[in-house]
């Protein structure tokens, strides 16, 4: 198992936190640079015990040395949290996380669009108003985004979330669904795919840069 070395985001963040331009970074805003405290050993094993799931390694990583939530890509990472003894996802697209989903394997390894499987779209009359509905059935399928654990939002209905069953366990996938553009998998700039770890530390990155910028 690779380790992966946390120590240095949370001062990073704080240091963010305390630039002029950090308020002009996109998203900053909604997350306002807060990072909610990690899990702890027993709440993280509670929460992959109630999923069913073993979260992918950088994510658990992160959860357990850095943060449960909060400063993160776009407008945040959803934070995790126990409400009436069950742990959820809230904010934004979070209620996407359903926990039998999750279980179920993201059968896709590379980008798909469900739009493709629509037909032409009638131009007026009853025929029209079907072709709505199966429009909205056809994108909006939960069966599309089984294993995906969608992790933050960047407005106007786009999520990015990490795939935590199936063949592409590990990478970090854009869910452009609203714009009719479907799934893809994120790319570093070398053209492998993201993982979480590349997800997060290419945003602080960006975030740093941007906000001594301005």
């Amino acid at each position: 198992m690779t380790e992966i070395d946390w120590s240095d985001v949370r001062p990073r963040i704080a240091a963010l936190a305390g630039l002029t331009g950090a308020a002009e970074v996109f998203g900053a805003t909604s997350h306002g640079w807060r990072l909610a405290e990690p899990l702890t050993v027993d709440e993280l094993a509670e929460l992959e015990g109630q999923l069913s799931v073993e979260l992918p390694v950088e994510y658990r990583s992160f959860l357990l040395e850095v943060s449960r939530g909060g400063a993160g890509p776009a407008y945040g990472l959803f934070p995790v949290h126990r409400l009436d003894e069950r742990w959820t996802w809230e904010g934004g697209a979070a209620t996407l996380n359903d926990r039998e989903a999750l279980v179920r394997p993201f059968a896709h390894i590379r980008a798909f669009n469900p739009a493709d499987d629509l037909p032409p779209r009638p131009e007026f009359g009853r025929e029209e108003d079907a072709w709505w509905e199966m429009r909205s059935e056809t994108l909006f399928d939960p069966a599309h985004s089984t294993g995906l654990l969608y992790l933050c939002h960047l407005g106007c209905a786009l999520h990015e979330a990490l795939v935590v069953s199936g063949p592409s366990r590990g990478q970090m996938w854009a869910d452009d669904t609203a714009d009719e553009e479907g799934f893809r998998p994120l790319q570093n700039p070398d053209g492998s795919r993201m993982t979480f770890a590349d997800w997060y530390r290419t945003w602080l990155c960006q975030s740093e840069r941007a906000a001594a910028e301005r």
